[in-house]
Formats: structure tokens, C-alpha cells, sequence
């Protein structure tokens, strides 16, 4: 496979995996990083440093609000909720 329909298929996937997110805003970022150790904010933190190494700048609000597909700030107030003791409990054994 050559580099260029590679990235197009990449490109695609990236896609398709945020709009399955964006389906799922019922899906918590604590879940997520339970679950799989990443969530939307290290989807957008990879999106800024991939755009950097690029030469291109992208602000991790910017990154933010393609990922949420709305301002950080809207999205959060509107779907976030306050993580259990016990999803912060698995949080905090996660990282040891």
C-alpha cells in the first residue's frame, strides 16, 4: 500500500471515529480512560502535536473543538458529569 491511500484511509478512520464519539457523548472521558487510556482530550492533544510537528499551529482549544465538535465549554456543559469515587478510584490505580 502506497503512503498516499494510507493516509486517506487514516484520514477516514479519524473520522469515523469521531463521529462514533460524537454519537456517544453518553460515553464519559473517565470511562474512556478507564477503559482504553485515551480519551477525547488525548485525541485532541495528538491532533495539536501531529499538526505542530507539521509546521502547522493548532491551538489545543482549536484541536479541542474539532474533537468535541463544539467549544470544550459547551460540550462540558451540556454532557459531562461528575465522575464517580469509583471511576476516579480505577482512574488513580490506572496510572500506578
Amino acid at each position: 500500500m502506497t503512503p498516499e491511500p494510507n493516509d486517506a484511509i487514516e484520514a477516514a478512520v479519524f473520522r469515523r471515529l469521531l463521529a462514533h464519539l460524537d454519537s456517544r457523548k453518553d460515553v464519559q472521558n473517565i470511562e474512556l480512560m478507564n477503559l482504553a487510556s485515551f480519551c477525547r482530550n488525548c485525541l485532541s492533544k495528538w491532533y495539536r502535536s501531529e499538526a505542530e510537528a507539521r509546521g502547522v499551529e493548532v491551538t489545543y482549544d482549536d484541536a479541542r473543538e474539532l474533537v468535541y465538535g463544539m467549544p470544550y465549554s459547551d460540550w462540558k456543559a451540556k454532557f459531562q458529569r461528575e465522575a464517580t469515587a469509583e471511576e476516579l478510584a480505577a482512574f488513580e490505580a490506572q496510572k500506578k
